[in-house]
């Protein structure tokens, strides 16, 4: 609605970023936790395996796959039009990873940090999205948001942000969206219970995704999927890799009309 969008519109410009409570059902959510010790225990090894476990532990990278929960969510659109608004027109899926927050863990999610690498300031061209899968508390590590601070380039120092950081305490099921240019850290679990979120980025559809989702998922599958799923995914945004695919009429090329 309009007046959510002027709300959604004025809170993410002052503070950065904005809850959304009651986003999905509960049933939905334990469907997703359920899917989550599984996908870890592979990419865990994947981690291990190739030398870069340190400080990785309780990270999910790209969890877009058939099968899973993945693609019955993106198909939900949540919260399509404040991301719309946002990103001004149409956009596509960077990543779509998760978090298991754990006791005595350290991953690299808990320095401070924001989710692109170049400060764009009004330019808007990445969104970032958290679904809370657990109550986030700040005993089990409440995400910290330095408000505000997606309007400066300048990176704070640890106590300029511990200082005045808010935290995301927030009920299971609520979907957080903030603007990548946003300075955040991961809270520390004190508890004996996981603390679990998804993390997704969506960006306009030139920006080059984290994974190749199409490639992945496989071309000749486009014709299977949602026109919303292909928008999402990237099928429309496609870079041809050779002159046949280049010198296509319209209604064929792998970059379509009105991806900005």
């Amino acid at each position: 609605r309009n007046a959510d969008l002027a709300v959604f519109d004025e809170a993410i410009k002052a503070y950065g970023w904005v809850v959304l409570e009651d986003a999905l059902p509960e049933e939905f959510i334990d469907e997703i936790n359920d899917a989550l010790p599984a996908a870890y225990e592979f990419r865990r090894w994947m981690q291990v395996n190739n030398g870069i476990g340190t400080n990785m532990a309780g990270t999910l990278h790209h969890l877009v796959e058939y099968g899973n929960f993945s693609l019955k969510f993106l198909e939900m659109k949540c919260c399509d039009s404040f991301i719309r608004h946002f990103l001004a027109g149409n956009y596509i899926l960077n990543s779509l990873g998760a978090v298991i927050n754990v006791k005595d863990t350290k991953p690299y999610l808990q320095l401070v940090h924001r989710d692109i690498r170049t400060f764009t300031g009004d330019l808007k061209l990445m969104i970032q999205m958290m679904v809370v899968l657990d109550d986030f508390t700040i005993e089990n590590g409440a995400t910290y948001f330095l408000s505000g601070s997606h309007k400066h380039d300048t990176k704070p120092d640890d106590q300029y942000f511990y200082d005045h950081a808010d935290r995301l305490v927030a009920k299971k099921g609520s979907v957080v969206l903030f603007d990548s240019n946003l300075w955040h850290a991961a809270g520390k679990n004190n508890t004996d219970l996981q603390r679990r979120a998804l993390t997704m980025a969506f960006t306009k559809p030139f920006f080059k995704q984290q994974l190749d989702y199409p490639r992945l998922l496989g071309y000749d599958i486009k014709e299977y999927l949602s026109d919303d799923l292909k928008q999402l995914l990237g099928y429309n945004s496609r870079v041809p890799a050779n002159l046949d695919e280049y010198y296509q009429p319209l209604e064929n090329r792998m970059y379509k009309q009105g991806q900005g």
